[in-house]
Formats: C-alpha cells, structure tokens, sequence
C-alpha cells in the first residue's frame, strides 16, 4: 500500500509550478478523505497570512482561519480546531530548511489519530519544499505574499535574499529586512557550506534603484569570491575593488562579514565600517567590538584584516543595519542607544525567526507606527553549539 505522502509527492512533481495548491487539495482529499485544503503563505512583513486556493474566502471565515493559522505559524506546531461533532481543521506549518513559508490547511470529517496527523505533516513538508522550488518558475506565490505593489528598488532586494531563515544542528537564522515594500540598499545574505557558515549584512547607500543596484553589484561580487573558494579577506577586497572601479569611491558599501565554523563556535569577522554586532549572553546585551576598518569601494586595492571571536552555547547574535541602530524619530534619541537593548532582551524566549519580527515591530512602535525614514536589517543568529556525537 501506497503511503498518502508518497502520493502527494509523486502529484507535486508531476504538477506545473503554479499549481502546486491545487495538485496537492487533489492528492490529499483522495488519499486523507479531506473535505477541503488551503495554503496560506506569509507576506512580506510576516504580518499576515493569505490564502492561495481560496483568495476570496469570505472575510468571517478569513479571520477565524487566520487566528489558528498564525498560531500554528508562530508555533511552527500542528493545530487542530475541531467543535464537539463534525469536521475538524488541521493547521501544519510549511517550513523548508528553517525558513517559515505559511500554513497548509487540511479539513477532515473527524479529529485525526497520530497516523493521519504524521501523514499529514510530510504532506506539509514535502509541499513547502515544492513552493521553494517553484518560487524561481511561477510568480503566483510572491503575488500572494504582496500587499501592495513593491518598488524596482524592493523587487531587485527580495530577489537578491537567499531566504528568511536556517535551521541546523548547531544553530538557527534569521532575518528581516524593511521596509517591506519600498527597501533600497540595505540587505543581508547567508550561505551555508559544510563546516562554514557565511554571513553579510550591508549598510546600502542612499535609497531607490541606485542604492539596490549598488547592493546588488556589492553582494554578486562577495558570492563570485565565496563560491570559488575565497575567504571573508578575498570576499571583502574583490567586492571593494569592484564597487571602486565602477564608482571610483564616490559611492561605498558599509559591510559587515561574518563566517561560522559550525563545529567549535569560532566567528571571523571583517567589519567594513558597520554594521552593528551584539551579542545577548543570558539576559545581558552587550555590543561585540570590531575594529571598523574602511567601508568597501572607498579606495582602490583597500586591504582587509580578519578578527575572531568565540561563541557559547545559548549565545544570539544579532547584527543591525543603520536603519535600525541609527533610527531617530523627532524629539526622541537615537534607537540603539537604550531602547534597542529592551527590545532585544524581550526576544530572550523567542526563536530566531520570531526575535527578527520582534525588533522590527518594536521599531515600528518607536517610530509612533510611522514610515521608516531608513532601510532597516535585523539578523539573529543563535548559537546551540554543535550536536554531540552521542546523538548522531
């Protein structure tokens, strides 16, 4: 006998990209005996989720599927929502490789057993792997993800981003990047290979097509020196000269790199002017300082020095960009030089994915709920240590 999570699988790779949702309702009302499915994707500013089968649920229903939903989102559990008799609700987080994407909603005639809920939950998995895959060939799931219409200058960022989040053994990521719809330059970036973990977060300058262009050039360039082979030094020097002679140091990039070893904690690091690095040990947040060496694409040939540092277990990194360091609403001073701190220290019990949202809603608030006058970045990294051969 075939397993249900087989027969999805075989129906998702079979299906074209833009119809991931409806193949899977299909192969899950045969194989499960659902009433009916849906699939709701978080949207930019992880403020939301929307559904995709069903755009035009009826807002009651919206908003009672919404509030079981964002729990099983926030949860990143299964959820059931069931009265005393008939068809039950069953919510399963859609996560690939630590990254949140939304909510598979599955509607069975009666409350599941353990088994149907196991199945369901490859189903989820095995789905939100064939949304990531499909993301690159259809444009429907992003268009469920928008609000409203971005700017080239924040259609060129998202593009740009490797994801929202990781997850592995020794650690987890996360990182948010606003405002949602209108980002020019600032960014960040991630890429994990083997034992390394590499980790850039940009300070852009100036703002719109020409801040997201110089972002984009400035991030190409650091990729080209790490996917063949090269170090933070050589990732920094060829972005640097890159950028110099496309602009001859009349625009620069302020660029913090970082590279993990995953299986001691030891952090390198080359801080190109910023960003921000803070460390939360316990419930102290303290500043990590580097010695600020020049911005990239200031001068030609700049040359660049590694420092090193040592993470614990239960240690969360967080880097932020000026747009969230800097910010100063009028009359009031500037975020990070008190404020910041509480809000960091209230994200202690959070994970990664939900202390990024944390800060930025906490940000929001600092501004009275206003505009941004900056791009903002916040990455979080929290450092478990690595797994113990005894549970491998």
């Amino acid at each position: 006998m075939v397993d249900p999570p087989d027969v999805v699988s075989r129906a998702l790779r079979e299906a074209p990209p833009d119809q991931l949702a409806e193949a899977a309702d299909r192969a899950i009302r045969s194989t499960l005996g659902a009433l009916r499915t849906d699939v709701f994707v978080a949207d930019y500013r992880i403020s939301g989720l929307w559904p995709v089968l069903d755009p035009d649920l009826p807002a009651a229903g919206f908003l009672a599927c919404h509030t079981v939903a964002q729990r099983c989102f926030s949860s990143q559990q299964p959820v059931r929502d069931s009265a005393a008799e008939g068809p039950c609700r069953l919510y399963l987080p859609l996560t690939v490789w630590g990254e949140r994407l939304g909510v598979l909603m599955i509607e069975l005639p009666a409350v599941p057993g353990p088994t149907v809920t196991g199945h369901a939950a490859d189903i989820a998995g095995a789905l939100a792997v064939a949304m990531r895959a499909a993301d690159r060939e259809t444009d429907r799931y992003r268009r469920a993800r928008r609000r409203e219409r971005l700017t080239m200058a924040a259609e060129m960022q998202w593009d740009l981003l490797p994801g929202r989040g990781v997850a592995h053994d020794a650690f987890h990521l996360a990182g948010q990047l606003e405002p949602a719809y209108t980002v020019g330059g600032d960014h960040f970036d991630w890429s994990l290979d083997g034992d390394r973990l590499t980790v850039t977060v940009l300070n852009g300058e100036g703002s719109g097509l020409a801040a997201s262009m110089l972002t984009a050039v400035t991030v190409n360039a650091m990729r080209n020196a790490r996917r063949s082979g090269g170090g933070l030094v050589e990732q920094a020097e060829l972005a640097s000269d890159t950028v110099f002679y496309q602009h001859r140091g009349r625009r620069y990039v302020s660029t913090l790199l970082l590279e993990v070893d995953t299986r001691t904690g030891r952090v390198r690091a080359v801080d190109a002017g910023s960003p921000h690095l803070l460390r939360m040990r316990g419930a102290v947040v303290e500043p990590i300082k580097l010695d600020q060496q020049l911005p990239l694409g200031m001068f030609a040939e700049t040359r660049y020095e590694l420092q090193e540092l040592q993470l614990t277990p239960g240690d969360r990194l967080f880097v932020v960009s000026d747009g969230v360091w800097a910010a100063e609403p009028p009359g009031q001073e500037p975020y990070g030089q008190r404020v910041m701190a509480r809000s960091l220290r209230a994200t202690r019990l959070q994970p990664a994915a939900e202390a990024v949202g944390t800060v930025m809603r906490e940000l929001h608030a600092y501004h009275a709920d206003s505009d941004l006058r900056d791009d903002a970045v916040v990455v979080c990294l929290d450092w478990h240590g690595p797994r113990e051969r005894g549970n491998e």
